[in-house]
C-alpha cells in the first residue's frame, strides 16, 4: 500500500469547465486517496459554479484569493480569503466570483469515489434560477 503522495503542479489534472480553470491535486487516479478529492479552481470575475448538489460528497469551499458570492441553499454570503464555507452531502449550493480580479478557492470533497453521479445542476430548477438565473 503506498503511504503517501506529493503532487506537484506538473501532475494535477487540469479542466476547463464552464469558464474556470480546475486543478485537481487529489483524488484517487492522482494521489491514490480514498477519503478526499481536492481541487483548487480559478474563477474569473463575474464566472462562477451555478447552483448543484453532490448527492453523496460533503463540501468545504476555502477562499485563497479574492472575494466570492457562496450560496448555501437561499442563504447567502460574501466570503473573503481566508474564509470558508461548510456544504453537507444532498445540500444545494452555488458560488460565483463577486470581486474585481480573479477568485481562487480550493475546494474540498469528500469520500474521494462515489456510486451515483458525481454532482446534481439544478440551476434551471426553481427556487434556484428565480435567486440568480444561469449565465447564457
Amino acid at each position: 500500500m503506498k503511504k503517501g503522495s506529493f503532487v506537484t503542479q506538473s501532475e494535477a489534472q487540469t479542466e476547463e469547465f464552464q469558464g474556470r480553470t480546475n486543478d485537481w491535486l487529489c483524488r484517487p487516479e492522482i494521489a491514490e486517496a480514498d477519503h478526499l478529492q481536492i481541487c483548487r479552481a480559478s474563477l474569473p470575475v463575474g464566472e462562477g459554479h451555478h447552483f448543484h448538489l453532490h448527492p453523496e460528497l460533503e463540501e468545504a469551499i476555502y477562499v485563497l484569493e479574492g472575494v466570492i458570492e457562496q450560496w448555501i441553499e437561499k442563504e447567502r454570503r460574501v466570503l473573503k480569503t481566508g474564509e470558508l464555507a461548510h456544504i453537507p452531502k444532498g445540500i444545494v449550493h452555488a458560488t460565483f466570483n463577486s470581486g474585481l480580479s480573479d477568485a481562487v478557492i480550493l475546494a474540498i470533497l469528500s469520500p474521494a469515489a462515489t456510486e451515483g453521479p458525481f454532482l446534481v445542476d439544478v440551476s434551471h430548477e426553481e427556487p434556484w434560477v428565480s435567486l440568480r438565473p444561469p449565465s447564457t
